[in-house]
């Protein structure tokens, strides 16, 4: 088996495989992983096993670190269904003798959660354990299983119907700039602010308009709630969710949020992310954030981290 650093001349047969993995993310795509390339060193790799692609692996590189990858939430190993657990056991002993020769001390895998995957895929993680990775972070995530949904809370019902009654609603929205504002606000009370700048965010929706969603809930023409979707076939992800004390105050973010729950299972999606409640690197719960998306039917999903020693 070959494994051949990437470069622009397979991009093509990147993305193709990509689009034919167990885990079809469009985040994977050379479009979205390069948008923010002066950020990040790129460090993927794909293999080879008689001239045949078998395995494409996105990954960025900080000095001897190898991060899959450092510039999305969750990375691996990508496959296809022809691929069996032998060939991904080679495939890994093979990158780190290749990480091992490029001078590279660790590498961190950041493993795709299942619900991510068209088919079993965690193939990897048993060829992680088989090379000594140790798990070194883990954290916590809410997921809807649309098909098994535990009841609204009380206060979420009273809230919504609030919404209603205050005649607000939701709609597609392409004000990137009032929703870069909104959320600017809101993680300024956490003294955080927003990962994406405004153009960004438009030039990100522009590469997949099917796939990166704005809704908004407007009052008297002004942003008051809003909800960024990334849209991954089978799951909807919220990337961002924002809103203001007047949002607050309406209900109109919690009707927000239900609508984008009911779309994704009118569209006939399996599960309805809502992203980590972790924070300092898993360590801490934040329980009232947690909480929240418990109170719209959530229940837990872990992200591990798994390091591997090249030394």
């Amino acid at each position: 088996m070959k494994c051949v650093a990437y470069s622009s001349e397979y991009r093509q047969a990147w993305d193709e495989w990509v689009a034919s993995s167990r885990t079809p993310l469009f985040f994977f795509k050379r479009d979205f992983m390069e948008y923010h390339a002066d950020r990040f060193q790129d460090a993927s790799f794909m293999f080879y096993d008689e001239d045949k692609l078998v395995a494409v692996f996105p990954a960025s590189r900080r000095d001897g670190e190898v991060v899959s990858h450092g510039g999305l939430t969750f990375g691996g190993m990508l496959y296809n269904a022809k691929v069996r657990a032998d060939t991904v056991i080679t495939s890994f002993q093979v990158l780190l003798d290749r990480l091992r020769e490029d001078g590279c001390t660790k590498l961190l895998y950041k493993s795709i959660p299942h619900i991510f995957a068209d088919q079993g895929a965690q193939e990897d993680l048993f060829a992680l354990t088989q090379q000594g990775a140790q798990l070194v972070r883990r954290d916590l995530s809410s997921v809807i299983h649309l098909e098994n949904r535990p009841k609204l809370s009380k206060g979420r019902k009273w809230l919504i119907a609030r919404a209603a009654k205050f005649g607000l609603e939701s709609s597609d929205s392409d004000d990137w700039q009032a929703f870069h504002d909104l959320l600017s606000e809101a993680l300024e009370r956490h003294g955080a602010e927003p990962v994406h700048s405004v153009a960004e965010l438009r030039l990100l929706h522009e590469r997949f308009p099917e796939n990166i969603v704005l809704k908004s809930v407007l009052h008297e023409g002004r942003m008051i709630a809003a909800a960024l979707l990334f849209r991954f076939g089978r799951v909807t992800h919220t990337q961002y969710l924002a809103t203001n004390d007047e949002g607050k105050e309406a209900g109109a973010l919690d009707a927000l949020i239900e609508k984008c729950i009911q779309d994704s299972a009118a569209r006939g999606e399996k599960f309805f992310s809502f992203g980590i409640s972790t924070e300092m690197g898993g360590k801490v719960l934040n329980s009232g954030l947690i909480n929240q998306k418990e109170n719209f039917g959530a229940r837990g999903m872990v992200l591990d981290f798994y390091e591997v020693d090249l030394k």
